[in-house]
Formats: structure tokens, sequence, C-alpha cells
């Protein structure tokens, strides 16, 4: 077992158990929630109660820099016309490509609804709302760039989404790739604290060297490889806090196991108190590890098919 954690993000009730493989480093959830968890643990994350705030992290400053660096991705020369976003969500990231790529149709696809409220905004230009499996033969050979932008790692069979983008994609067409290393510092020094285990919505963790196999196995050819250039979040920063909210979690949610209790808001305010001092040192130590090492909690590959014509 590599570790044992909490649902840091909401709290709701249940704890889950990553395990790494120990021939090829690939982390994994065990047991894998089914369909029916999955969708409980999504609730109110990313729409309902937890919509506003989710919408206000997507629209960031630094994510908006982000998503301005994947875009810039593909090599010079490139002149795509289509592009499917899998797993857009709200449609951010198409909403800031579009600043890189202005003639490009960008295309969106996602399980929930926000996909279709992303099409509304006129941030993409058409929404598939389902799974990319359901969608392949639909979509077969229709795009020239497929996005996964912390996407695979919710996936179930991360193999079948690589085969769907191979198959949706046109000859020469690039697929732009980018997840959390489970193998990074970070995820090693913080454990369960790592905020990018994110439990139990992320199932998979593929190490770069799986995926880049698990990509050349299906024809691609690895173009480009991020690393540092492709670090996303301050990890230190973020782990007082889910510390401070794993002692005493929220008791007003509509999930939470007992009523709340006049006492319970203080001493969430005390510990969240606590937490506010040691977060400058976090941000140091984010500050410095982002400086001195090459590698970053987050890495990006752009894969591209042969041309055949």
């Amino acid at each position: 077992m590599l570790l044992h954690s909490p649902e840091f993000v909401q709290h709701k009730p249940g704890r889950f158990t990553l395990e790494r493989c120990a021939d090829c480093g690939h982390v994994f959830q065990n047991p894998c929630l089914n369909e029916a968890g999955l969708e409980f643990y999504y609730r109110d994350f990313y729409d309902g109660l937890g919509a506003e705030l989710c919408d206000r992290v997507m629209d960031s400053a630094g994510l908006c820099r982000a998503y301005l660096r994947r875009a810039r991705m593909l090599p010079p020369g490139t002149e795509p016309r289509t592009w499917l976003d899998v797993g857009t969500g709200h449609g951010h990231f198409c909403r800031s490509a579009r600043q890189v790529w202005p003639n490009v149709r960008f295309d969106g696809l996602d399980q929930s609804e926000s996909v279709l409220k992303a099409q509304k905004l006129g941030w993409i230009h058409h929404a598939y709302q389902g799974t990319f499996p359901q969608r392949a033969e639909e979509l077969a050979g229709s795009y020239d760039v497929v996005s996964m932008h912390h996407y695979l790692e919710h996936t179930a069979d991360q193999h079948r989404q690589l085969d769907t983008a191979a198959r949706v994609l046109r000859p020469g067409g690039h697929l732009l790739i980018e997840v959390p290393d489970p193998q990074c510092l970070p995820a090693r020094l913080l454990g369960r604290y790592w905020f990018s285990w994110m439990q139990p919505q992320h199932l998979h963790f593929a190490p770069e060297a799986n995926l880049t196999r698990a990509l050349q196995d299906r024809g691609f050819t690895i173009v480009a490889v991020h690393r540092r250039r492709a670090r996303l979040g301050q990890d230190f920063v973020w782990a007082p806090g889910l510390l401070a909210g794993n002692l005493h979690p929220p008791v007003d949610r509509p999930w939470s196991p007992r009523r709340p209790h006049p006492g319970d808001r203080l001493l969430r305010l005390i510990l969240l108190a606590l937490a506010v001092p040691v977060m400058p040192v976090g941000l140091l130590a984010d500050w410095t590890l982002g400086l001195l090492s090459r590698r970053s909690n987050t890495y990006r590959i752009l894969a591209a098919l042969p041309d055949t014509a």
C-alpha cells in the first residue's frame, strides 16, 4: 500500500487506498470506485454547491498562464484546423487557447453539464457530453489535435482512452497530455497531503516512462516533453490547509454524519488560523523546489501520429 486517504476537499465520507506497482511504478486506486461511487464524489465538486469555487479556481491567473503554455506546445509550422479538448469542464482552456490559435475550431467533451455551459458561453464551438470512448466511432478521423489536461488520471482505463484518441485523430495529428507525476518529490514528502492525489477522483497515475511506452505502442511519436514548464500548483502551500481540514472536517454539509455543534465553527477557525503562519514556509519551499529541480509535480507530453497521406 502506498497511502490511505480521506476525501479532503468536500469531506465526504469514505477512505481510499492507493497502491504502487513494484515493477513499473504505476499508482492506482484499489479497490477502484464504480460509476455510482464516482458520481457521488463528483457531485457538487464541479457543479452544484462547488460550481462557483471551481469556476474561480479554473479562471485564476496561474491557470490561465498554464493554458497558454499548453496551447503553445505545438511545434512551429503546425497549422491545426480542429481541436478537441477532452475533459474540458467549463471550457477555460479552449477560451485561452484561442488567443494562440484564433483560426482553430475548438470543441469540448465532458461527462458533466459544464460542457454545455461552455458552448453556451461561446468558449467552445461544439459540446459533446458523455464519455470519450462512447464517441470514438462518431468522431473518428475528425481532429488535428486532441488534448487531455488532467483528464487521464480520472479514468478507469487509460489505455482505452489512448486508443480512442488515436482513432479520433487525423493522420499526422497531435495528442497533448498533461498529468500529475506520481514520482515527484512533493508526492513522496507530503504523503496523502499532496493535493494531486485528490482521492477518490484520481484513479490512476502513470509515470512518464509508462505513458511514453503506451503512446509508442499505439504508433505515436513523442514530439516533446515538458517537466519544469508544466509545473502546476503550490504543493507545500496547500498541505497545511489539507491537514487542518482533516483534523476537524466541516459538519454543516448535507452529507455530514452528525449535526453541527456550536463549537465546531470555532475549532475549525482555530485550526485554520494555526495553518496560516505555516503557509509562507510552504510557499518558500515550493519556490525553492521550482528553482532547483528539473522535475515538477506535473509533466506534459506532446505526441504525433504518422502522416500517412
